[in-house]
């Protein structure tokens, strides 16, 4: 069976402002990662019974939301039959179900699930991104994987100057985020503060960094995530916000 692959459609993906949009273009071409490569068609390729038949987006994913966005989340990678099916990051599958309702209760989203990404979801004050942007084999990337998505990560924190929190879904997304500050010469706490689920760290130009458990099946079907911890992260992350 051939790789079911669908069509770049601007509405599909791409967030407002031009130069996100530029972005967003270059992110979803990219082919650095052989392994990824393989791994992201693969899941096109072979998808389960409840998938099957289904035009996968099958490419890197971009980030999205509001380009004047004030809260940025950094999650980890796209899920093979989520984000690498739907073509959004954290839709269609079960830790976005857990993420949108937080986000929408705590008024950064329209609508409480992320479906499709032809839904009519719309993010305010907030932008989704990730450490990287392939589906990763066992969810787990590799270090020489994480550096070439590096960049990517950097122009996103470069084009959303408003920024003033960062929520980090899991312990990878908080490392990304403060291996990314260094590399684009910001400086960072010494020492490094430890990722926690409500950790907070105040970054030198005033940033918050706020840690949370990854919605992922992992930590919710084991109680080590809850809905109203998820939707304690999002409800400070929008106080805070307003307030900086």
């Amino acid at each position: 069976m051939g790789v079911i692959v669908r069509e770049v459609v601007a509405e599909d993906n791409v967030p407002r402002g031009p130069l996100l949009e530029l972005l967003a273009r270059r992110i979803s071409a990219c082919r650095l990662c052989p392994r990824l490569v393989r791994c992201r068609e693969h899941a096109a390729a072979a998808p389960p019974r409840r998938h099957r038949g289904e035009r996968y987006w099958a490419r890197p994913l971009p980030g999205f939301g509001d380009p004047d966005a004030r809260v940025l989340l950094v999650g980890l990678a796209p899920a093979a039959h989520g984000g690498n099916r739907t073509g959004r990051m954290f839709t269609g599958d079960r830790s976005g179900d857990w993420l949108f309702r937080a986000l929408h209760e705590a008024g950064f989203a329209n609508q409480p699930d992320s479906r499709d990404a032809a839904d009519g979801l719309r993010l305010t004050g907030a932008y989704i991104t990730a450490a990287v942007r392939c589906a990763p084999p066992a969810n787990k990337p590799s270090p020489a994987e994480m550096r070439r998505c590096q960049p990517y990560l950097l122009e996103e924190m470069r084009l959303l100057a408003r920024v003033r929190v960062v929520v980090a879904l899991g312990k990878i997304g908080w490392d990304a985020y403060l291996r990314a500050r260094r590399a684009a010469g910001g400086l960072v706490p010494r020492p490094l503060p430890r990722f926690g689920h409500g950790a907070r760290a105040l970054m030198p130009d005033g940033t918050i960094l706020i840690g949370s458990f990854h919605p992922s099946q992992q930590n919710t079907f084991t109680g080590k995530l809850t809905r109203p911890m998820l939707k304690r992260v999002f409800m400070t992350a929008q106080r805070l916000s307003r307030s900086s």
